[in-house]
């Protein structure tokens, strides 16, 4: 196998549109998976396809640098909008389709679209831009024929990813050309995708992950399968009848996928990479994972849409053997610092690579304030080992203090979800009138496990330290999903005030009787 860090090309320099430019014309490229028979498209035909869109867009008038939104579901036509976009110099603008009308309204307004394409069901988002409906009018918008793409420097602005505001507005993240190359290349080759593989992306193309999913397969000449939304039945039989080899997405979609009944030996077989990040995956979920896809590698992804986006890989420079919770070994190219923590070893990770995000769109404080000399500041709290592993620890902002300790979530949940009749937690803090702060937990348990709160209360405090036991469990069946598939932490934090408040009644109505 060769070296991931000496094998490959550099296209810092190069227009991200051409990104498969090289590949045979004859691989499959895509394989979209939204309804009925699969659409099958070649990279002759998907480099047609966004020359296509390019042509189409300045036919419209638009040049380079103008801003074309796309709020769309997964879909071929997704991949030829944003690669042809940026063919033409235009800046594809990513929106998530599951904002609030007004969040959306602002992100179109803020990154200046002149244009907006997608499906039907969301162009009535698109307030006072033209719209372009992928079902119904993108076959006359298309302008076939040949063109040079556009020359590019590498500084210059690729694409637009707006943070998702679940704690204020969104902020649009300046990509550039040359970043998004250099991550590209890097990850291709720290992933060793080769064309021989199948890779299904069924989280949103709007988010990183997709992003980077996309990129990476098309990069070698691999092909990409696409299903519009994950769902855990169509991800099983896309295995089974496509022999899929590559699986990505977030821990809670693995864990939907592991309790599919349907989950059948001829789809399991020909999966050697699940790559998971976003969220941190549990002892037990791993565990399963390894035990169900027993010829697969399993990568935990750490990265954010400013900071690279992923800074590290999956193998050793010395060959050590990656341990099972380590988010991976610095890629070279990469610097790191840990700043302000306990040792030198955990604190708050900041970055300096090639694919730093240039900063925030119109926000020049903001920018100021995360990004310094070509660093990026994460707000994430890593820690490595003596062999240079890294692992996350929590957020910054996610942290509490509970009595005078702190207390990161992620830490109670890793701590619950290693009893054996737990499936999945997620940790919140709720306010407390002696403690300032507390932890309150939500867990899904395993099937038929026969589990309550008393006994994991005792399981938290035999194990873990007595101020970060969760002061209450809540059961669920599933745990609330974001549009980008992870947990809702806004919506377990409305529930446990609805949980706290029937209590308070509860309470009222006893003390009345």
């Amino acid at each position: 196998m060769a070296d991931p860090e000496r094998s490959g090309r550099t296209r810092n320099a190069a227009n991200l549109g051409l990104l498969f430019q090289a590949v045979p014309a004859e691989n499959m490229a895509i394989l979209d998976l939204g309804g009925g028979e699969a659409r099958k498209i070649n990279y002759g035909e998907l480099g047609r396809l966004c020359d296509a869109f390019a042509r189409g867009l300045r036919r419209a008038g638009l040049s380079s640098g103008d801003r074309i939104a796309i709020l769309s579901q997964n879909r071929w036509a997704y991949v030829a909008a944003l690669f042809g976009a940026m063919r033409l110099g235009a800046v594809p603008v990513l929106v998530n389709i599951r904002l609030a009308e007004e969040t959306i309204a602002y992100i179109l307004d803020d990154s200046g679209a002149k244009l907006a394409f997608g499906e039907k069901p969301f162009s009535h988002l698109a307030k006072n831009v033209p719209w372009v409906d992928f079902d119904e009018g993108l076959e006359s918008f298309f302008d076939f024929g040949e063109i040079e793409a556009a020359a590019v420097q590498a500084d210059q602005l690729s694409m637009l990813l707006y943070t998702s505001g679940t704690t204020g507005r969104p902020k649009g993240v300046l990509l550039h050309h040359g970043g998004q190359n250099w991550a590209a290349d890097v990850l291709t080759r720290y992933r060793r995708i080769v064309p021989a593989d199948r890779i299904l992306v069924s989280a949103p193309f709007y988010h990183k992950n997709a992003i980077v999913a996309i990129k990476t397969a098309l990069l070698p000449g691999a092909c990409l399968a696409i299903l519009p939304r994950f769902n855990a039945k169509a991800t099983i039989a896309a295995m089974e009848q496509h022999r899929l080899t590559m699986l990505t997405g977030v821990p809670t979609m693995m864990n939907l996928i592991l309790r599919e009944a349907e989950l059948a030996e001829a789809g399991k077989s020909s999966v050697r990479v699940l790559s998971m990040g976003s969220s941190p995956a549990s002892d037990q979920l791993l565990a399963d994972l390894k035990a169900t896809f027993t010829k697969a590698e399993i990568h935990l992804n750490y990265g954010s849409t400013e900071g690279g986006p992923i800074m590290f890989g999956w193998y050793h420079p010395k060959g050590l053997p990656r341990p099972l919770h380590s988010i991976g070994y610095p890629i070279p190219g990469c610097e790191w610092r840990l700043m302000n923590g306990p040792s030198s070893s955990e604190g708050e990770l900041w970055v300096k690579n090639p694919g730093v995000a240039q900063g925030y769109l119109h926000l020049p404080e903001a920018t100021a304030a995360r990004f310094q000399d070509g660093w990026y500041k994460t707000g994430d709290i890593l820690r490595h080992d003596e062999n240079g592993w890294f692992y996350f620890v929590g957020r910054v902002d996610d942290m509490f203090v509970s009595g005078g300790e702190n207390i990161f979530p992620q830490e109670v949940e890793a701590l619950l979800e290693r009893h054996p009749g737990v499936r999945q937690a997620a940790v919140i803090a709720a306010q407390h009138e002696l403690k300032g702060m507390v932890p309150m937990a939500f867990v899904v348990r395993q099937p038929a496990a026969e589990l309550d709160e008393a006994s994991l209360k005792s399981y938290a405090l035999a194990h873990g330290p007595a101020f970060a036991h969760p002061r209450r469990i809540f059961f669920i069946d599933a745990m609330p999903l974001t549009g980008t598939n992870k947990i809702d932490r806004e919506a377990l934090k409305a529930l446990v005030l609805k949980e706290l408040a029937d209590d308070g009644r509860s309470q009222t109505r006893k003390a009345g009787a």
